[in-house]
């Protein structure tokens, strides 16, 4: 069988630890370009992994080397890139948020209808065991109605683990468009939809920059969300958690409370009401610590429905939903009001 023949644009941290390795994993995979405007950076990467170095993205868009691509950018270029791309018939797997405004994201959806390709957001929450056996309970009826809930992604910021550190784009407002919020944010609000099985449609916020005196975009936010049905509960998104990471969610049912990435052991813990207590032993969550789960799966699957020709599991509609909570959040901090989420 012929490999998929793909390119990663942009080879900082998130190109370094996931995308690039899980590539060279997959066996349906050739690695046959990546691209960075740091030329050292780019031609470092391409010697490592036997590809052809870039420093502009338009020449290895149209390079005819690659049929697929990751977009691993500053979050101001996601766009202007997957629309590229996706126009040079190439099918495109975006990292998070995928846009920095609505109508970016629209474009991106656009783009990829007009030319017939995939184009997939690097969601990976939703493919950590414990979230999934979560979402199997909810839909069952095991866990009943269910009341409210509150999620957290916390860390101690990218300077930490990127690969530019306290000169980061992550904390440049131009580059980033938003902090914490869409960093950690926007992953809760996916996995929130994914788990739920509804969408959010209200949210009110307090969204500041607190920790982070160098940087122009926020670094601790909260947030109040409400979802269809009318589950109220929070979000806390930040780059202020020095000692630890916490990726935790918890949520309130009728008939039980399930306790998400909250216990070292036990990835996921069922509470009943009656007093039972079902602990899960699923495997680590991805993360940046030691330890943390190896593979996000998220390569794996965007490969698999390029190759089998199926939907990617997270869409672009999917990621402009989620992206469309964030922006949210932005308008209620801005405002001081209740924001009801542009559909």
């Amino acid at each position: 069988m012929t490999k998929l023949r793909v390119g990663v644009i942009g080879c900082g941290s998130i190109a370094i630890h996931r995308h690039l390795p899980e590539y060279l994993s997959n066996k349906n995979v050739e690695l046959t370009a990546v691209c960075d405007i740091n030329e050292e950076r780019a031609q470092n990467t391409a010697d490592k992994y036997g590809a052809k170095a870039f420093t502009s993205y338009e020449e290895l868009i149209s390079s005819g080397l690659v049929d697929a691509v990751s977009v691993c950018t500053p979050n101001y270029l996601h766009a202007p890139i997957t629309i590229a791309a996706l126009n040079a018939g190439l099918h495109v797997l975006c990292e998070k948020p995928m846009a920095t405004s609505k109508q970016e994201a629209e474009e991106m959806v656009a783009a990829a209808t007009a030319n017939g390709k995939k184009l997939m957001i690097a969601h990976n929450q939703r493919f950590v065991a414990s979230h999934q056996r979560a979402r199997q309970l909810i839909q069952s009826g095991e866990v009943g109605k269910i009341y409210s809930f509150r999620t957290a992604f916390g860390h101690g910021g990218p300077e930490g683990w990127s690969v530019d550190g306290k000169e980061s784009w992550f904390f440049e407002k131009e580059k980033a468009f938003v902090g914490a919020m869409g960093d950690l944010g926007v992953h809760k609000t996916d996995l929130l939809r994914y788990v739920l099985g509804e969408e959010i449609t209200e949210v009110g916020s307090f969204v500041e920059t607190n920790a982070k005196g160098f940087a122009t975009v926020d670094d601790n936010a909260v947030c109040v969300l409400k979802t269809e049905s009318g589950i109220i509960g929070t979000l806390a998104a930040s780059w202020a958690y020095t000692s630890k990471e916490d990726n935790s969610t918890i949520i309130y049912g009728e008939k039980a409370i399930l306790r998400l990435e909250d216990d070292p052991v036990n990835s996921l813990a069922v509470q009943y009401t009656n007093g039972e207590i079902v602990n899960y032993q699923l495997g680590k969550i991805q993360s940046n610590e030691a330890g943390g789960q190896n593979n996000s799966r998220v390569i794996d699957l965007f490969v698999d429905a390029l190759i089998q020709d199926h939907e990617v599991p997270v869409t672009g509609e999917e990621g402009m939903k989620s992206l469309g909570v964030i922006l949210a959040a932005l308008e209620s901090n801005e405002t001081k009001q209740i924001v009801r989420v542009r559909k």
